[in-house]
């Protein structure tokens, strides 16, 4: 199934984080925060989304709408919501 976001939104799917601390330990997942970096894969037709699919993005906490396809977790984020993209 595909997915096009209308307007000022993008389809992102999250990064996950390493569930270890830099000294070994091992997280479980209930003492795990939400990530807040994701890889966009899809962008609405508007102008106000200053990204483009394949971009890592850093987006604000609580934001978005989750949802659910081919099995694959993913946010529909608004443009607002996106605070930046991260360069490497």
């Amino acid at each position: 199934m595909k997915f096009k976001p209308l307007g000022e939104r993008a389809l992102v799917k999250l990064v996950e984080r390493e569930d270890r601390t830099e000294s070994g330990i091992v997280l479980p997942d209930t003492a795990k925060e939400k990530p807040q970096t994701a890889e966009v894969i899809a962008v609405g037709d508007s102008d106000e989304v200053k990204v483009s699919a394949g971009d890592t993005v850093v987006f604000a906490k609580y934001s978005g709408t989750e949802i659910k396809l081919n099995g694959e977790d993913y946010l529909i984020l608004d443009a607002d919501d996106i605070l930046g993209v991260v360069e490497e």
